[in-house]
């Protein structure tokens, strides 16, 4: 997504909320729209698809504290939130391009031309950088006092634009944290991956953007995570959950379990006696550690039905039908299905 975007599009439109709308607020209108519009429930779906692609667009700006003040900014400026005079011996309330114009290339001393020489349309990164804080600008140094803060010929110079890149990673890297090497814009960057990581989480690496100009700080990369799934683990949160077969005479009569834990250990788990299938055992303290919390461990017991018996397991399994014969797993079903 073009940052020049942010002029056109309204994003809290898209997600049908308010200018003022907390970030709870966005978050739900993002999730109920995006189940909705999701690919998976309208296959060849052309505008169902853009219209999921525009939700995601206006959440991942919305969502960002920072790119939302930004937004907010510069959508108040096109709209006409900040006046300006257009000069000496010119008609006051210029418009919105003319404005830029002047900014950026219209004749104003030390503009910067467009690309091929013209005057042109402004860069919206160029306008973004004046909101940045550095050394001022239209939302920090105002326009009191004097010259603008934005074009005060001794400020620092902006950093390097944003950027956005998309990586994959084990299951096990993302339950552990793991330092991660790859390659953005043809720059090779390192940096670490915290423990317990979701898949899509967002994480905004500070300094890893685009070089600034000039030997200017370079902006920051939000790095956007794919954690594959495991065959036998799920996280939920800082919780770990892991299904364990047990055989029926371990139900029946209870046992105890060695669990196998993320890191090689094993945890031991006991099964009480008449355990059903599907039940889940909590194991306090053997989830996810990570540096708000440390998890819990689910296992979910699942009795393995044997697909074949013969013999003395076959007159077991008989003896004992005859001495339950007075138990019905299923009294009360036929009551229950027909209230």
């Amino acid at each position: 997504m073009s940052q020049q975007d942010w002029l056109d599009k309204d994003f809290y439109a898209v997600l049908g909320v308010s200018k003022d709308a907390s970030a709870q607020d966005i978050k739900k209108a993002y999730r109920t729209l995006a189940r909705k519009y999701h690919p998976d429930h309208h296959p060849d779906d052309a505008k169902a698809e853009e219209k999921f692609k525009s939700i995601g667009e206006a959440y991942s700006v919305l969502n960002d504290e920072e790119q939302r003040q930004q937004y907010d900014a510069i959508r108040a400026m096109g709209s006409g939130g900040a006046r300006f005079s257009a000069g000496q011996g010119g008609a006051g309330g210029a418009g919105f391009e003319d404005i830029f114009s002047s900014m950026f290339g219209g004749g104003h001393p030390g503009a910067r031309p467009a690309p091929g020489g013209g005057a042109g349309n402004p860069d919206i990164d160029d306008l973004l950088k004046m909101f940045g804080g550095q050394g001022g600008g239209f939302g920090g140094g105002g326009f009191g006092g004097g010259a603008p803060a934005g074009f005060a010929p001794n400020r620092a110079p902006a950093k390097g634009s944003d950027t956005s890149a998309r990586t994959r990673v084990s299951f096990r890297d993302a339950a552990l944290g793991t330092d991660l090497r790859l390659t953005v814009d043809g720059r090779t960057i390192t940096t670490r991956i915290p423990a317990g990581v979701h898949d899509g989480q967002k994480i905004r690496l500070r300094g890893k953007g685009r070089p600034g100009p000039g030997g200017a700080p370079a902006g920051d990369l939000l790095l956007t995570l794919d954690v594959e799934e495991h065959p036998v683990w799920s996280a939920d949160g800082a919780n770990l959950r892991i299904t364990v077969p047990i055989s029926f005479d371990e139900a029946v009569l209870g046992t105890t379990l060695a669990v196998p834990l993320l890191d090689g250990e094993s945890v031991s788990v006991k099964v009480p006696p008449g355990t059903p299938s599907g039940r889940t055992l909590r194991v306090r303290g053997k989830g996810l550690v990570t540096t708000k919390k440390t998890g819990d461990l689910h296992v979910t017991v699942q009795v393995a039905v044997p697909t074949h018996v013969d013999g003395a397991a076959k007159q077991a399994i008989e003896d004992l039908r005859a001495a339950l014969a007075d138990e019905d797993p299923r009294a009360g079903l036929a009551e229950a299905a027909a209230r």
